[in-house]
């Protein structure tokens, strides 16, 4: 646990009108990929409005501001700030105005030429209103656009500049498109609702506003959704098969989501059945750290036979504790988000499934939950290889001086978190997780060695 996350995209294009609303019922549905700020802007008669500030899509938009938003297209955003801070001007979807009209754009991923596109830019005159790299994005777009006929033109040409992760969606008063990075690192995919075209990062979004699930976008493709339909343009398209980061089934996406052509809760499952086979251990009940946890636990009891249980209960009311900013947040957050059920765990051999340990901090507290309601033992089982690296392209995984496994031995960690036992899943057994996805995976943070030079 304890892991920051990157952010979620949703858009749709309707003929029929009231996209605001729509957009932020598949927020809803996404606010697990950031909750520090999120936005909507929308386009009625061609003219933009927005609104975005920081905090839930529930406490950011009211009747009224959803009212007034309207639109026959919509673009939304839920932020974690990967970078650039949770300041309010950071949120999006950013809007922008420019000789050519205007565009709201969303973001979703990293770059890692920012430093570079950021020095060009400033000399070419751009004056900059935020901190992040979403908005390079928006003015290498722009820019682009004054040389081009159209967006989707000036979307294909800003991509070649730019180096690392960008799943986008990008609006204009015309015109809803969407488009990945040529490694697809961050998810995007494409959905129907009679005559809309929907956008999301993931699939439980269509699911939540009614639309059907048509396909994933290729990493390099851009999609166009218009009035006069859905077109899509491939000359960013690799030949291989991309690189999306492989934490998205181990902690990110909701589980009913798929990714890939590979549902999610099965990845996670075959996380724990694969953990269960490389470290077993004789015990009394299986349980998992809520919620990305869970559905590992119950892989690991059904492959060992140890009963599933529910040791650990969670504050519904309480986000997940690496969104919230700080380490001393964090550590406060953890006891007010989960509760040990003693009933479960009390005399009793317990194995704990989780996700990963990043600094060891969470896992220790858990650990000493589970102690202080009566767990006779506690093994830690960790459905992720270690972490050793940092991440670069959109996770906002720390350096090397923030990883526990950069520093301590799996059994001076086992010590550290409190744990009887600790394992982790094999390198090997991550790449089994998730055997009908259609794609590769980076592995970057658990090897050091990423898809592009960082």
């Amino acid at each position: 646990m304890a892991i920051h996350e990157e952010c979620g995209l949703f858009g749709i294009c309707d003929p029929g009108g009231d996209c605001a609303r729509t957009a932020y019922y598949g927020l809803y549905a996404l606010q697990h990929r950031g909750q520090e700020a999120c936005g909507i802007a929308a386009v009625s008669d061609r003219e933009l409005s927005f609104h975005r500030d920081v905090g839930l899509v529930g406490e950011v938009f009211t009747p009224e501001v959803l009212n007034r938003l309207g639109g026959t297209m919509a673009v939304g955003h839920v932020r974690y700030a990967t970078t650039g801070g949770d300041r309010r001007e950071n949120a999006q979807p950013l809007t922008l105005r420019y000789v050519k009209g205007s565009l709201a754009v969303a973001h979703n991923g990293n770059l890692v030429n920012t430093r570079a596109l950021r020095t060009r830019f400033e000399y070419q005159g751009a004056i900059f209103h935020t901190t992040t790299d979403s908005e390079l994005i928006a003015y290498a777009i722009a820019q682009q656009r004054l040389r081009c006929r159209s967006v989707e033109e000036a979307v294909l040409r800003a991509g070649r500049e730019l180096r690392g992760a960008w799943s986008l969606l990008v609006m204009s008063p015309q015109k809803l498109i969407a488009a990945r990075d040529p490694w697809g690192f961050r998810p995007l995919c494409m959905g129907a609702r009679g005559e809309a075209v929907v956008f999301a990062s993931e699939s439980c979004a269509l699911t939540a506003v009614g639309a059907r699930f048509i396909r994933e976008l290729d990493p390099g493709e851009i999609v166009v959704a218009d009035r006069a339909g859905v077109r899509s343009i491939r000359e960013g398209c690799p030949d291989g098969p991309g690189r999306l980061c492989v934490f998205e089934f181990i902690y990110f996406a909701r589980p009913d989501s798929v990714l890939c052509g590979q549902p999610v809760h099965e990845a996670r499952r075959n996380a724990g059945r694969l953990l269960a086979r490389e470290a077993p251990v004789e015990a009394d009940v299986v349980i998992g750290v809520p919620d990305s946890g869970l559905d590992a636990a119950l892989g690991y009891a059904e492959a060992s036979g140890i009963p599933y249980g529910m040791g650990l209960v969670k504050n519904r009311y309480v986000g997940r504790t690496f969104i919230t900013p700080g380490q001393e947040s964090r550590e406060r957050a953890v006891r007010i988000k989960l509760g040990a059920l003693r009933s479960c765990v009390e005399d009793k051999r317990v194995v704990m499934i989780d996700d990963s340990i990043v600094r060891g901090t969470t896992a220790r507290q858990i650990v000493s939950l589970l102690r202080e309601a009566g767990a006779a033992q506690v093994h830690l089982r960790i459905s992720a290889p270690p972490f050793l690296a940092p991440c670069y392209f959109g996770t906002d995984i720390p350096d090397r001086d923030g990883l526990i496994a950069c520093h301590h031995s799996v059994e001076e960690i086992r010590a550290l978190v409190g744990a009887d036992s600790l394992h982790y899943l094999s390198l090997d057994g991550l790449r089994r997780i998730a055997p009908d996805a259609r794609c590769g995976f980076c592995e970057g943070c658990f090897t050091g060695e990423y898809p592009i030079p960082v």
